[in-house]
C-alpha cells in the first residue's frame, strides 16, 4: 500500500432503520439539486426572466431527472432489481445514475418550457453552471459512500475504504481479493473536470449564439470527460469493451458536436460590438478626419 494512500473511513448511511435508510449519496444529491435550483433562480432574476416560469420548469426538470436517474440505474443493475421490483422505488437508499438525471431533467424541463412558450435556450444556458455545481455536490456523497468500483492504483492520491459497509470496500475485496486495495479516486477526477468546465462556460457566458449554446458546451464537455474517466471505472461492460456510461456519452456527443459545428457561433454582441455601433464609430472617425483636413 502506498505510504500516502488516502483512507476513507465513513459509514455510507446516515440513517438505517427498518425498511428505511438514508445514504450520504441520496442526501448530497438532494443538496446538489437544491443548490442548483437556487443558482438558477438567482440567474433568472439577473436575466429578467419570469421566476415562476423558471421554477415551474425546474420542478419538471427535477421530476424528470429523478425518474431518469433511477431508470438508468435500474436498467444497468437489473440483476439486483429483477427479483425484487419493490426496491426500484426505494430511491432514498441510494442507487441513481447521473446520466439518467441529466438527460431526464433536460428532456422534461425543455419539453415543459417549449409548451409553456418559455425561452428554452436561455433556460438551458442559465441551468448549465448550476448543473456542474449540483453534480459535483452529489459526487461528494459518492466519495463518502464509496460508490463506483475503480481500477487499482499505486500512487499517493489513491484511496481505500475501511468502513465495512462501504460498497467500494466490498468491491475491492471481490475484484482484487483485498478490501483495502487502493484504487483510482474516479469521483474526484470527475469533480475536477466539472470545475474546469464551470470555469470554461463562465468565461464563455454571453459570447456564443444562439441561445442554448452554453448548455451544449456544458454537456459536450461533461460527455467527453465522462467517456475518458469511465475507462478507470469497473462497471459492467456491455459490448466492445464499453460500459453503459460510454454508450450514453457517445450518443450525446453524436448529437452535440454536429449541432455545435453547424449552429454555434461567436456573438459580436458579447464583444461589445454590433453592426450599428461599428457603423456609427466608422462615421465618427470619417468626420474627424474630414475636420482635420479642413
Amino acid at each position: 500500500m502506498p505510504i500516502a494512500a488516502i483512507e476513507i473511513p465513513f459509514n455510507p448511511n446516515i440513517i438505517v432503520g427498518g425498511t428505511f435508510s438514508l445514504s450520504w449519496h441520496g442526501f448530497m444529491s438532494f443538496v446538489g439539486v437544491a443548490v442548483a435550483v437556487w443558482m438558477v433562480g438567482k440567474a433568472a432574476i439577473k436575466g429578467n426572466l419570469d421566476q415562476d416560469m423558471v421554477y415551474n420548469t425546474a420542478i419538471f426538470g427535477i421530476v424528470g431527472g429523478i425518474i431518469g436517474a433511477r431508470l438508468v440505474h435500474v436498467a444497468d443493475n437489473w440483476d439486483l432489481y429483477g427479483d425484487d421490483p419493490a426496491r426500484i422505488l426505494a430511491i432514498w437508499s441510494g442507487g441513481i445514475a447521473l446520466w439518467g438525471g441529466i438527460l431526464g431533467g433536460w428532456i422534461a424541463g425543455a419539453t415543459y418550457a417549449y409548451f409553456a412558450k418559455a425561452p428554452v435556450g436561455r433556460l438551458m444556458d442559465i441551468a448549465a453552471p448550476a448543473m456542474f455545481v449540483g453534480q459535483s455536490l452529489g459526487r461528494i456523497g459518492d466519495v463518502i459512500n464509496g460508490e463506483h468500483w475503480s481500477r487499482a492504483l499505486d500512487a499517493p492520491w489513491a484511496w481505500y475504504f475501511t468502513n465495512p459497509n462501504s460498497p467500494a470496500r466490498i468491491g475491492t475485496e471481490r475484484l482484487f481479493g483485498d478490501p483495502e486495495r487502493p484504487v483510482h479516486p474516479t469521483v474526484v477526477y470527475e469533480i475536477i473536470w466539472n470545475m474546469i468546465g464551470l470555469f470554461l462556460i463562465t468565461k464563455l457566458k454571453g459570447r456564443l449564439r444562439p441561445a442554448g449554446a452554453i448548455w451544449m458546451v456544458y454537456i459536450t464537455w461533461y460527455s467527453a470527460g465522462r467517456f475518458a474517466i469511465q475507462f478507470l471505472r469497473l462497471d459492467d461492460v456491455k459490448f466492445w469493451g464499453l460500459q453503459e456510461a460510454h454508450l450514453i456519452a457517445i450518443a450525446v456527443l453524436s448529437f452535440t458536436i454536429p449541432y455545435m459545428i453547424m449552429k454555434v457561433r461567436w456573438s459580436d454582441k458579447s464583444l461589445g460590438i454590433d453592426s450599428d455601433n461599428r457603423g456609427a464609430g466608422r462615421r465618427k472617425r470619417d468626420r474627424q478626419r474630414q475636420q482635420a483636413r479642413g
